[in-house]
């Protein structure tokens, strides 16, 4: 496991879900702008990460990571800024690479990609790709993504994309490689791949945590046999998120939303808005879902931490049109209330002196 500092973010897709009094959408501009300035929260209170997510619809607000994180980059001066994730199995890689490096160079070297293959098929139609090669996709372009970062010159060939022959590809970010993150759901293939490579892994988690514990071993044992230094494999998890000073609190504010967000953004739910019984049953001590106090979540952290071994949890954050105010203070909570004690609570202990 991990030696490292745990650390803890922030994350977007951006939904513009409709404001339940009026009906109508959130305005996407007033959406990214709220975004900004709670990215800049997030950094102003020492968090580690920001990340938004890309999607191709009309419930979301961001399409294009790197362009927001680059108006991110400009209004925060030390949060990390990832994606959250970047489609990559629909995205050209080279484009990928200079945008983010750009990102990079804006953010004096604070970019990473997070790269999945998305759990939304809308991106497949729209850029031209077939899903009968999801997955030969995805490994291509990743294949071709880690080129790029390693190399300022490569000759590639694969089956999705024309060769590249001696191209030079620049400009090169401000760290020696920009992190690549892989994001998973739950698929073995999945976790072996992001293992085989060495890159570190985030672990979508809903349902129950404990069923990500074989995987988060199987990451790590593929990884180990691949060669790579175990100290290195890390693992990330990411989770809705709401936190107030108290549990009820927090859970009769946030119900309203979650419940829409879960309907309406969620392609799973078809429509069918989440039972407050079912909303409290997920928020329960041993459930994916962090709604309630700052012990609570210091609790739900702490124990997912034993169970998986992570060093980064991103929350995800004004879900289902959460007010900007309600969702600010939860910021400033997380900040100031769960990550000394996670911190503390996760150092590695000094080995015992032997006399």
């Amino acid at each position: 496991m991990s030696t490292r500092p745990f650390e803890i973010g922030l994350f977007t897709f951006g939904e513009i879900t409709a404001d339940p009094a009026t009906r109508r959408p959130i305005d996407p501009a007033v959406r990214l702008r709220e975004f900004i300035d709670l990215a800049t929260i997030g950094d102003q209170a020492e968090l580690d990460v920001f990340g938004v997510g890309e999607h191709h619809r009309p419930d979301f607000a961001i399409a294009s990571p790197a362009v927001v994180l680059a108006a991110v980059a400009q209004a925060t001066e030390r949060i990390r800024l990832t994606s959250t994730v970047t489609v990559l199995s629909t995205s050209d890689p080279v484009k990928v690479f200079e945008d983010f490096t750009a990102v990079d160079l804006i953010s004096g070297g604070r970019a990473e990609i997070t790269a999945g293959r998305g759990a939304y098929t809308e991106s497949f139609p729209l850029f031209g790709h077939d899903l009968a090669d999801y997955d030969e996709l995805f490994d291509e372009k990743l294949d071709l993504l880690l080129e790029l970062n390693h190399s300022e010159r490569i000759t590639w060939t694969g089956k999705h994309r024309p060769p590249l022959v001696d191209a030079g590809i620049y400009p090169r970010p401000v760290q020696a490689e920009l992190p690549v993150w892989i994001a998973v759901g739950g698929t073995p293939a999945s976790v072996e791949r992001a293992g085989r490579h060495g890159l570190p892994l985030y672990l979508a988690i809903l349902g129950q945590p404990e069923r990500f514990a074989p995987l988060a071993e199987l990451y790590r044992q593929t990884g180990t046999v691949a060669g790579h230094d175990p100290q290195e494999l890390r693992i990330g998890v990411t989770s809705h998120f709401y936190v107030e000073e108290t549990s009820q609190g927090a859970r009769d504010t946030f119900y309203p939303y979650y419940s829409r967000y879960i309907g309406n953004n969620m392609p799973s739910a078809r429509g069918q808005l989440l039972s407050r019984d079912a909303f409290d049953s997920w928020a329960g001590p041993h459930g994916a879902l962090f709604a309630g106090s700052p012990q609570e979540v210091i609790d739900k952290i702490l124990w997912e931490h034993e169970v998986l071994g992570h060093d980064r949890f991103l929350a995800q954050i004004g879900l289902g049109g959460l007010p900007f105010a309600a969702t600010a203070r939860s910021i400033e909570l997380l900040a100031s209330e769960v990550l000394p004690v996670v911190r503390r609570e996760t150092a590695p202990q000094p080995k015992a002196s032997v006399r």
